[in-house]
């Protein structure tokens, strides 16, 4: 059973015609998502990344309805308005990343259920381009896949990662792997660090924006992960980079300024694909979506062509 979820339109936009609806996983977990409807071309899954919600997507959402698709996104897990660990709400903490693929597999279901427009694309940021990249490789249904800035590396030092790597092995064998990741905190990115150097966008109006919602809506907030996402997620790049690319087209964006994830393995990656493209935004950060218009507006018309081009 689908029923209505919240939507807070104060802070984001949902057209007349928009819907927000709970979701119910296979393994019980209730999920927010969230549909746009568009002129019946086809459907995009917008997958965010970690800490993020559906009210931070509405632009980019009305985005892609304005070049005609239908789109779906959602809350994963541990996050937004979706199910979190109760006794540790503002800590973003899964144990494998297969959880996060039961999450996508209930979207595909609303679709179907709905009976929304085919094909279906997979449109992905940060951590979500790492759980689409799974995707890929299970042979979930999209034609094509475009990528924002996706997480495949982390910017970690190799003796770093080996000793975050140990420390979330040993924590999880002592029944302590929901506990927080060492130098994280539980306050949100947006709500901690002030505009000037962060490392999300350098568009000072978006920031802005982002930090309006989550102080509005608090309950929105997210803190830093825990060690078994950690390890869930150095385990998950690990096998997935050792891999060869999936045989579906792909474009990617980055920014030269970027300092979340690690841009080698992502021009490495792409590289490999055989049918994938690289587009290189100068001086922007981690969030091409939510960038400085210019880079904005490169980044969807660059996207809603890449799709229109692999309709067949």
């Amino acid at each position: 059973m689908m029923t209505g979820a919240p939507f807070f339109a104060d802070i984001a936009d949902l057209p007349p015609d928009g819907r927000c609806l709970w979701l119910m996983t296979d393994d019980g977990i209730r999920l927010r998502a969230a549909h746009w409807p568009g002129s019946g071309k086809g459907t995009v899954f917008l997958l965010p990344g970690r800490t993020e919600y559906i009210e931070k997507y509405a632009p980019p959402a009305a985005e892609f309805c304005r070049c005609g698709w239908d789109v779906l996104t959602l809350d994963w897990r541990g996050q937004g308005l979706s199910d979190r660990v109760p006794k540790q709400p503002l800590i973003g903490h899964v144990r494998s990343y297969a959880e996060y693929q039961r999450d996508i597999d209930a979207l595909i279901a609303l679709a179907a259920a709905d009976r929304l427009p085919q094909p279906y694309h997979v449109v992905s940021h940060s951590m979500g381009g790492l759980i689409a990249l799974r995707a890929l490789h299970d042979g979930k249904p999209f034609r094509s896949a475009v990528f924002s800035a996706p997480m495949w590396g982390l910017r970690i030092a190799p003796m770093a990662r080996h000793l975050a790597m140990s420390l979330s092995y040993v924590a999880r064998l002592a029944g302590r792997g929901a506990s927080l990741a060492p130098s994280m905190g539980l306050m949100n990115y947006v709500s901690r660090e002030p505009f000037e150097g962060n490392v999300l966008t350098s568009d000072a109006e978006t920031y802005g924006r982002l930090k309006m919602q989550i102080e509005t809506h608090p309950e929105l907030a997210l803190g830093g992960p825990s060690l078994d996402w950690l390890l869930a997620t150095l385990h998950e790049m690990a096998k997935l980079t050792r891999r060869a690319p999936p045989d579906v087209p792909a474009l990617t964006a980055l920014g030269t300024s970027e300092q979340v994830v690690d841009a080698g393995v992502i021009r490495a990656m792409m590289t490999r694909w055989p049918r994938g493209k690289l587009d290189i935004y100068e001086k922007a950060e981690h969030e091409v979506m939510m960038e400085i218009r210019r880079h904005r507006v490169r980044f969807f018309n660059a996207a809603c062509g890449f799709l229109d081009a692999n309709q067949a």
